[in-house]
């Protein structure tokens, strides 16, 4: 039988395992309880300590006991009404129904009550009425029993308040019987049927009910009230006894007009008395969430007071209507009516005379009751300003920034205006605001002079927190300005947006409201993070009550809400409208009612943490400027730090714990707060440690900031540091002691570039008088993307170049900061501008915190809770950090969520870097969501945590949102947890039972952050690039479980978050590598062919596939036999080809993402290639000749000829076969050119023996590599001698020159590096043998006419003297095709002609207007050309490479490589690479006397040089180093395949006038 049609007392283990299922809490307690034979009335007595005994965790013994004592109050009720109520015809089971619990339905009853009235009355008085018809159609509307309903207070007797408002479907309490006889009676009728009747029928049955009940009350001396339009019996079982549906009231006088029956069914004598007793209706109106259709209550109070009724009593006749006649009659007797319990019924005739005798009892209570309630009632004053403090600051007795306030107000009238400067000083998010002319007359007039808005309607609200930016920036604009949403248009806006009526507001508009709520309730804010103030200014509307159960709703409760009003009438009017979603009583615990604003404003003011003092920054006169909050909160991209930053606290409102905490909190492992170097300066904590990095540090910004002879608009100074050893401390104690000197702020990374730079620009150049002489700006950015900063780091640049402004020192200082595992290497390849921060202390460090750590320990802080300053001070000793966390764990409960959930979080953090889990997952986790009840306003996730837990968990707040998160106190320690909580567990199964985890995956807030560190979990690559100690080919986490598992573990664990995360394409992809490196190649191709499914297009998983057959064909080769068949062989090739033809389509792929230039699909193309070749040489059929020559497979690849033996087995592949040399051909001279654009010698010193990564480590290296494999499969001597001078033979000359090296640019120019100067020469001297010796007159092909011209420049560069090198003109005359020609030719070409028709001393002793036109198209084209190969990637990722400089000297001596000049600089790869990055290389006297400067002018920061006759645009390296204004200028030029570049740009002094 279902528990819930039984009393709890009857219910077994099963009922009561039902129940626990219902309430939400954890399965594996409801087993428990299950197992332990739980039944009803063991369920009544369970108490905490049993739970606790079967392991079961507060939160869920809070939702359990709480859900218990529900229903046992509610049992308990519904044992009053039945007992209260055993005298009503069969009225049991409805009062039952009214308090049932909440998870039982409506209990079957067998009684024959009905509901409608029109029985009712029938059975009851005299009037009968027809109506079963409409009955029956009012059933289909009725609600489902099984819903519980609240319960309603009645009207209070007498009242005629309108505002006062019932709620449909709540329950009043049973109907009642005598009482105090001042405490009304109450007696309901639902009235359904009679008041669709015609007026005399309604108004002969309200009349007889009216009289009945009014005469009972009368004679028995009580006061009463009859309710028409609430449910008074059950029979029709959808409806609850005392149920509120209300009645359609067409005309009010038909029920005013009513009472004239007084006049006819009382005696003569009594009906003044009567019409005393009896008052007027009044018509309660009923609200309904869901409904607009009117419909009333009527009430009629009865109130016969001693001095009218005493010693008097009063039969009535009672009207009926006649339906024969149509007419109303009435009884024939009259009767003495009299209150029996909850009815009025007839005294009978035999005991009339003791009724009669008993009325002088009555009239004496009566008198006696009437003089108790005269009584003066004291009214008790509550304490509001308390209260008004605790709801504000959510218990707290002071008010601090971890909480944001939603303000929902209507009109402020211009006298409120003085008192709501409280206002000014919380932390608003945003206002929902109901007074059109607000911007006119109103609070947003005001509240806009002091902060900066965005103003929204509604609908614009809506969209733009939903507009699709990145995650990180959703919402960012909502956090760093108030929203101001105008809910009902807006009086001064000249657009379509004006205020409209209730009903086209919920026509209209309140869809968006909704929006907006459910929005900032479910994405944006999350709970308790904000409190809701409802500020009632002026008359409550209607659509602020709307808006009130939209946040009542959307937050659970009101436990958040908070209403303040001076008016109590105002009050009146919202409470009762609300009561539609919340009862009048929590609505009363809520508010603030009757206190007055300009006392509300004072005593608010007194909570504020600070005062309310203005902010000051550094002028360039050393004095200071105010910075109000208006233009501080303009410049949101930055958090600013003035002069007197934190001078505004109250620190006497800081008692000496909340002290100890700021500090406490910091030497815990949180970032440090201004706060403390604050307290530290006023002596109120103790000293913050200086560190000898920060004096480093501090060193380079003195040399910045004295400038240097090359002049940066923009500086970087860049602090690399150990996680938690104190690198961010040291940044900010920086931009804390130079705060008076300078202009600091940190900047917001998650805005663009753009925006911080405008922001940056704002803040350098507010109050300056001369924005020439401002303070520099210092910039602290911290945990940064590379790209970002340098995108930033262009912008300020550009924007200072716009600026057309002049300074000696440096605009703008970008101060880095960035966690790194190896901070010492970065800081030694720019060791100018960059410290390192370790965990190693120097001496002098060491006795500093050895002193700090027994001060700390002098002031009652155990090591454990100041645990990543103890562990500093061990320098994060491995063997220390193992025995701490050993000591910590000794006791913990492995079997607790908490344990669990420290192990979550201790994966992500060891392997994620800056990965953190958000307080709601946490909280979720451990099922503290219920925590929203009132009695928990001072909830404090800490407190639900082991001690342990407590220990290594560190809160964070985020910077931007400021939404709370929760990490481990340092990434050693996390690992160390990982380590001994493992136990025996490998990580593998700690990632699956993560990932089956619902809880995190589902909860809302920080969903987008949390599945980002999954990701990253599982896919995130460490690169040195970033930092990390090594680059990886898989994740550290997939790396450590196939080292320390198996890769089998790995991939299970990958194939789970693929399905966790949606079938994400790139876990595919990643499981399509890790099978291939483990040799799985049937599953690596099935999953790249998954990944390829999702994502088409994307050349980086179509590499991924092309890379699963080429590791499967160099697998199948390797392990090839000797007695390798025929068909095996055919299956490797097909393999090669189905590779190559994967690597082609990654090619086209590739060119079509504008934001990405992934050239692997080439890389991928050649390599498999050549590996091709290689196999085939092995093959029987093209074994090689005595010589080592492959003549018969060059002849099969290159002509028709195909060998008998593989003429039909292979005739799939012939076509493919064929086309293997253009198509190689293609690719390598597409390597080539790329290789040629730009900057590759970042690693040209690292030893890399993995030939894999040398395409990324050293790609000219591998290119000259690959070039002599192909080279060497396409040489035959036997070809040469057949063809005579026929193609075959050009083909062979050409493989000859690429064998030598002389096939492309890139390896012609890396002769170039070599170091032994004359063997380059030698080769170079070869390679121009095998070209034609009058190649003017037997024309070469465009790529060997490039080539050989090439060759010539790169010999002039190794040996000017040589006999092979033609002069300059010749070279000309050979180039000017690519002039001339109307095709189109590769960039190589016209980077040749700027080369070679750059005026010359000896050839262009006249001007001649000719050549400029070739050097025009020819850098006109190099620009174009370039445009399309950088697509949209960011200029900073890719930079161009200058390959030769222009010096004294003509002919081919004046072009100079960049190498000879490298070689003139001394020092390491990176030390050379410094001195070019800041241009010390110009101060070195052989580099200037190798080049030539040359002159040129600027104009309006563009730079221009004067060709033949022409002039040219040309690009300056730096784009700051351009003087502003117009100047005369020399520099040295560079030749690069985007143009002409300058550098070294200096103004010219003392010009030479020519």
């Amino acid at each position: 039988m279902d528990y819930r049609t039984l009393p709890v007392n009857k219910w077994d283990e099963n009922h009561v395992r039902c129940w626990l299922e219902s309430t939400g809490i954890k399965k594996e307690y409801v087993e428990k309880l299950h197992a332990g034979e739980v039944t009803g009335p063991v369920l009544m007595g369970l108490d905490d300590s049993f739970l606790r005994g079967i392991g079961m965790k507060e939160g869920q013994i809070h939702v359990l006991i709480r859900k218990r004592n529900e229903l046992q109050q509610l049992q308990e009720n519904a044992q009053q009404a039945k007992h209260s109520s055993t005298n009503t015809s069969g009225r049991t089971d409805a009062q039952a129904d009214s308090v049932r619990p909440k998870n039982a339905p409506a209990q079957k009853t067998s009684t024959g009550d009905s509901c409608d009235p029109a029985d009712k009355t029938s059975r009851d008085t005299p009037a009968s009425t027809p109506g079963k018809k409409k009955r029956r159609s009012n059933n289909s509307q009725l609600k489902n029993t099984d819903e519980v309903l609240e319960l309603s207070n009645c009207r209070p007797f007498r009242s005629q308040n309108t505002d006062f408002k019932y709620v449909k479907d709540k329950v009043l309490a049973p109907e009642s019987g005598v009482n105090g006889l001042i405490t009304p009676c109450h007696e309901y009728k639902s009235f359904a049927t009679a008041a669709e009747l015609n007026k005399n029928q309604l108004q002969s049955k309200f009349a007889c009910e009216v009289i009945r009940f009014a005469s009972a009350c009368m004679n028995v001396r009580t006061n009463g009230t009859i309710h028409f339009g609430v449910m008074d019996s059950i029979e029709e079982r959808g409806w609850k006894h005392g149920q509120i549906v209300g009645i359609e009231v067409k005309e009010r006088e038909y029920y005013t007009d009513a009472l004239d029956y007084i006049e006819k069914c009382f005696c003569e004598s009594a009906q003044e008395i009567a019409r005393k007793c009896i008052h007027p209706p009044v018509f309660v109106e009923v609200i309904s969430k869901d409904s607009q259709e009117q419909k009333f209550v009527v009430e009629v109070d009865i109130e016969p007071m001693s001095s009218l009724v005493k010693n008097r009593f009063f039969e009535v006749y009672l009207p009926k209507y006649n339906e024969d006649s149509q007419k109303v009659t009435l009884t024939k007797d009259r009767a003495l009516y009299q209150r029996l319990g909850a009815k009025s019924e007839p005294v009978k005739h035999n005991n009339l005379a003791t009724f009669i005798h008993g009325l002088q009892d009555r009239d004496a209570q009566r008198e006696k009751a009437e003089l108790s309630s005269t009584a003066a009632h004291t009214e008790i004053y509550q304490n509001l300003g308390r209260k008004l403090s605790i709801l504000l600051n959510d218990g707290k007795s002071y008010m601090d920034d971890s909480l944001r306030y939603i303000l929902v107000i209507n009109r402020c009238e211009k006298d409120n205006l003085n008192y709501i400067n409280f206002l000014m000083h919380l932390n608003i998010f945003c206002v929902f605001d109901f007074d059109e002319d607000s911007n006119v007359s109103g609070l947003y007039s005001k509240y806009k002079e002091h902060h900066a808005t965005r103003s929204y309607f509604l609908q614009d609200f809506s969209i733009e927190s939903k507009t699709g930016n990145p995650p990180s920036q959703k919402h960012l604009c909502l956090f760093d300005q108030t929203s101001w949403i105008f809910c009902n248009g807006r009086s001064d806006f000249l657009g379509d947006e004006k205020p409209c009526d209730e009903n086209t507001w919920i026509r209209t508009k309140k869809k968006y409201l909704k929006k907006a709520v459910t929005r900032i309730c479910d994405e944006i804010l999350p709970k308790r993070s904000f409190i809701v103030l409802f500020l009632l200014l002026s008359p409550v509307q209607k659509q602020l009550v709307d808006t009130f159960q939209e946040f009542y709703t959307e937050m659970n409760g009101a436990e958040y809400i908070v209403c303040i009003s001076e008016s109590r009438e105002n009050y009146r009017k919202w409470a009762n409208l609300a009561q539609a979603s919340c009862s009048i009583e929590t609505l009363e615990q809520c508010s603030i009612v009757g206190m007055k604003l300009s006392h509300v404003d004072a005593t608010i003011q007194t909570m504020l943490p600070s005062t309310a003092q203005p902010r000051h920054l550094p002028v360039s006169t050393r004095g200071l400027c105010t910075l109000p909050s208006l233009e501080e909160e303009k410049l949101f991209s930055l958090e600013i730090l003035c002069v007197d930053q934190c001078d505004d606290i109250k620190l006497d409102l800081l008692t000496e714990k909340e002290i100890q905490e700021i500090e406490q909190n910091f030497y815990r492992g949180r970032k440090i707060i201004w706060e403390n170097f604050w307290l530290a300066d006023k002596r109120r904590c103790g000293e913050i440690i200086e560190r000898e990095a920060c004096k480093d540090a501090n060193k380079i910004l003195d040399d910045i900031l004295r400038g240097s002879e090359l002049r940066h608009s923009v500086a970087k100074l860049k602090i690399f540091h150990h996680p938690g050893s104190g690198g961010s401390t040291i940044a900010r104690q920086v931009l804390w002691k130079r705060r008076k000197d300078l202009r600091c702020a940190v900047i917001k990374a998650t805005y663009s570039p753009a925006t911080v730079c405008e922001h940056a620009l704002a803040f350098r150049e507010y109050e300056e008088k001369d924005i020439s002489h401002c303070f520099p700006v210092l910039l602290l950015i911290e945990d940064y993307d590379e790209d970002y900063l340098e995108e930033l780091k262009y912008e300020l640049m550009d924007a200072v170049a716009t600026r057309k402004i002049n300074s000696p020192k440096p605009y703008f200082i970008l101060m880095c900061c960035r966690r790194s595992n190896d901070p010492e290497r970065l800081c030694k390849a720019s060791p100018l501008d960059t410290v390192a921060v370790t965990h190693k202390l120097m001496d002098s460090e060491k006795s500093l915190f050895r002193a700090k750590l027994e001060k700390l320990k002098q002031t009652d802080v155990k090591p454990e809770f100041i645990l990543t300053f103890v562990l500093m001070c061990e320098e994060f000793n491995e063997a220390y950090v193992r025995d701490f966390v050993g000591h910590i764990l000794q006791d913990i409960d492995h079997s607790s969520r908490d344990t669990c959930l420290m192990r979550y979080v201790a994966l992500l953090n060891f392997y994620v870097p800056n990965s953190y889990v958000s307080l709601s997952h946490c909280e979720a986790f451990l099922g503290l969501g219920v925590y929203t009840e009132s009695q928990s306003r001072a909830y404090d996730f800490k407190s639900h945590l082991s001690e342990q837990a407590r220990m290594i968990f560190i809160e964070l707040r985020e910077s931007t949102t400021y939404i709370s998160s929760v990490r481990i106190i340092h990434c050693l320690v996390a690992k160390e947890i990982l380590h001994q909580l493992s136990g025996n567990e490998p990580q593998s199964q700690l990632a699956m039972t993560l990932l089956q985890e619902k809880m995190l995956f589902e909860n809302r807030f920080g969903r987008e952050e949390f599945i980002k560190f999954i990701r990253d979990l599982f896919i995130r690559r460490a690169k040195r690039s970033r930092g990390d100690n090594t680059d990886t080919l898989f994740s550290p986490f997939i790396e450590h479980i196939c080292k320390a598992e198996d890769c089998e573990k790995a991939i299970a664990v990958l194939k789970a978050a693929y399905e966790l995360l949606g079938k994400d394409p790139f876990f595919a992809q990643q499981l399509a590598r890790l099978n291939y490196n483990n040799e799985k190649f049937e599953d690596a191709e099935y999953w790249a062919g998954l990944a390829k499914f999702y994502l088409p297009n994307d050349s980086y998983i179509l590499d991924t596939e092309g890379q699963v057959y080429r590791k499967w064909f160099s697998f199948t080769v390797d392990k090839m036999t000797q007695e390798d068949t025929p068909e095996s062989i055919i299956q490797k090739i097909e393999m090669a080809l189905k590779a190559m033809k994967c690597f082609r389509a990654a090619q086209q792929a590739a060119k079509a993402e504008r934001d990405s230039m992934n050239n692997a699909g080439y890389f991928g193309e050649v390599e498999v290639g050549c590996r091709l070749l290689r196999f085939l040489s092995t093959v029987h059929v093209f074994s090689a000749s005595p010589e080592g020559e492959h003549s018969e497979l060059v002849k099969y690849l290159i002509t028709d000829y195909i060998p008998k033996d593989i003429e039909k087995p292979w005739r799939r592949l012939h076509s493919h076969l064929k086309g293997l040399h253009q198509n190689l051909y293609n690719a390598l001279e597409w390597i080539s050119e790329d290789l040629s654009y730009f900057q590759t010698d970042k690693h040209q010193e690292k030893e890399e023996e993995d030939e894999k990564e040398e395409q990324i480590y050293n790609p000219r290296k591998w290119l000259k590599r690959q070039t002599d494999v192909y080279a060497k499969f396409f040489i035959s001597t036997s070809l040469i001698e057949d063809s005579n001078s026929g193609p075959e033979s050009q083909l062979m000359r050409r493989m000859n020159i690429y064998k030598s090296g002389g096939g492309s640019v890139t390896t012609i120019l890396s002769f170039l590096t070599d170091k032994k100067e004359h063997r380059s020469a030698e080769k170079l001297e070869k390679i121009l043998s095998f070209y034609t010796e009058n190649p003017l007159r037997d024309r070469l092909e465009d790529n060997d006419l490039i080539n050989y011209i090439l060759c010539h420049i790169t010999l002039a560069c190794l040996a000017p003297g040589s006999g092979k090198l033609l002069p300059l003109q010749t070279l000309r005359e050979l180039s000017i095709r690519f002039f001339k020609a109307k095709r189109p030719f590769p960039a190589s070409a016209h980077f040749l002609l700027t080369l070679l028709y750059w005026p010359d001393e000896a050839l262009d002793r006249e001007p001649h207007p000719d050549k400029d036109e070739i050097l025009n198209s020819a850098l006109q084209t190099l620009k174009r050309l370039y445009d399309i190969k950088m697509k949209d990637v960011p200029t900073r990722k890719k930079r161009i490479y200058t390959h030769f400089f222009l010096g004294k000297g003509y002919g081919l001596s004046k072009i100079v490589h960049k190498t000879k000049i490298d070689k003139l600089i001394s020092g390491s790869l990176d030390e050379r690479r410094m001195k070019w990055l800041h241009g010390t290389v110009w101060n070195i006297f052989k580099i200037r006397d190798l080049l030539k400067r040359v002159s040129g002018w600027t104009t309006d920061r563009n730079l221009f040089i004067r060709g033949h006759t022409k002039a040219f645009p040309i690009l300056p390296l730096h784009r700051d180093s351009v003087p502003p204004g117009n100047e005369n200028v020399t520099f040295y030029l560079g030749f690069s395949f985007n143009g002409l570049v300058a550098f070294n740009i200096e103004v010219e002094n003392n010009p030479i006038v020519s």
